[in-house]
């Protein structure tokens, strides 16, 4: 079974995605997520002039030589767009796999290790009124766990409260910048315990709470929030502070008891190092889509078993419906299973991309249709060109470029 094609799609139904199609000489085909937020196009470059022709002619069952063969091929290795492509082309090679095999990928994998994948939804607002409700409608929705993210007081807009996905307006030339915030960390750290309060006192002990700090914390701001959020027992604190220097984290964990979430940016289990031996977080955060696809993040996981690391991959709604199936294939699989972001695609994505798997009772489980479950529709990506767009960053106060 040979690769007789690899087709490179980029659509922008709500938001951009980059797909690639994969294509056999008896007429398999497979799918590969490949989106990488606000830099789409240098991955679809990368695939259609370097990725592509090479793998034409290659045995599309040799999925481990052909990661190997992408990944230290290259000579330059690992960094988000090159492990985006990798990604791409491994989870399109696993889906024709298991299409081959007559079964869901899951059982490829070892097969299940529990019933479903427990899901958290995303409750947001401006102030603790909204907050509380925006908790009931993502528990209507079947949820049974939930991160909280607020607005601050003082500030006019929040990333994960009022989240700008696309650009208005345009800067000179007629290109989008993207949406420039300002942060206040001191009002941030004031304000966030007593959010967390209130929803406990609301929603009581059971119910199951995370928090994303996205990254804007210095360590020792970041110990300090862990430790005032301790009382609220929280699920995890998510990217408090960044993690490029380890030492960061060996300060938060000797300050505080509350579990530790990171690496959405990683894209390699290498960017973990000393994070897992050394035990300094609970949870790894990378997505199939940006480290090397299933078997990158295979991978991973099990390096973090080793470590008492479980898993909470990375699913919002710019991770397509073709990663988050495969996301979902390697939750019911593993033993580390920890929990799953799972954010609800627009009518929009869902006109192209058509999943199988189901959320049920606050659970996702993969359908039981041999490969991903996830059917590509090309033409109805046509009718979706790529825009521009970009996630937001902030500055201080004072105007400064936001250095955390």
């Amino acid at each position: 079974m040979k690769i007789a094609a690899a087709d490179t799609v980029v659509t922008g139904p709500g938001r951009n995605f980059v797909t690639l199609r994969v294509t056999t000489d008896d007429g398999l085909t497979g799918v590969g997520d490949a989106t990488l937020n606000g830099r789409e196009l240098a991955v679809a470059s990368y695939l259609r002039d370097h990725v592509a022709p090479l793998l034409a002619g290659r045995d599309a069952g040799r999925i481990e030589d052909t990661w190997q063969y992408l990944y230290r091929g290259a000579y330059w290795r690992r960094g988000p767009v090159t492990m985006a492509a990798v990604a791409a082309v491994d989870t399109a090679l696993w889906d024709i796999k298991a299409k081959a095999a007559g079964m869901p990928l899951y059982q490829l994998l070892g097969g299940a290790s529990r019933t479903g994948a427990l899901a958290y939804g995303h409750a947001s607002g401006r102030d603790i009124p909204e907050i509380l409700d925006s908790v009931r409608a993502v528990r209507a929705d079947g949820y049974r766990a939930v991160r909280i993210q607020s607005g601050v007081p003082g500030l006019d807009s929040v990333y994960g409260v009022d989240d700008p996905t696309r650009t208005k307006g345009a800067a000179a030339g007629g290109h989008p910048r993207p949406h420039e915030e300002t942060w206040d960390t001191a009002a941030y750290l004031r304000h966030i315990p007593r959010v967390f309060e209130a929803v406990r006192a609301e929603f009581g002990p059971e119910l199951p709470l995370l928090h994303d700090g996205h990254h804007r914390l210095t360590p020792i701001q970041a110990a300090r929030l862990g430790k005032d959020l301790e009382p609220y027992d929280l699920f995890w604190l998510e990217d408090a502070t960044p993690a490029e220097d380890p030492t960061a984290l060996r300060l938060v964990r000797g300050h505080t008891t509350t579990p530790l979430a990171l690496g959405e940016v990683f894209n390699s289990l290498y960017d973990y190092g000393p994070l897992l031996s050394e035990r300094l977080i609970d949870y790894v955060r990378s997505a199939v889509t940006h480290a090397g696809g299933v078997t990158g993040l295979r991978k991973l996981l099990d390096l973090a078993a080793v470590h008492g690391a479980k898993s909470g991959i990375h699913g919002p709604a710019d991770i397509s419906p073709v990663g988050m199936a495969a996301a979902v294939h390697l939750d019911l699989a593993v033993h580390n299973f920890g929990i799953q972001e799972y954010t609800r695609h627009t009518a929009e994505t869902l006109e192209v991309f058509r999943p199988s798997y189901t959320f049920e009772g606050g659970a996702l489980r993969p359908s039981e249709q041999p490969g991903l479950g996830v059917d590509f529709d090309a033409q109805a990506a046509a009718r979706f060109p790529y825009e521009p767009a970009y996630l937001p960053v902030n500055r201080l106060l004072d105007g400064t470029l936001h250095d955390w």
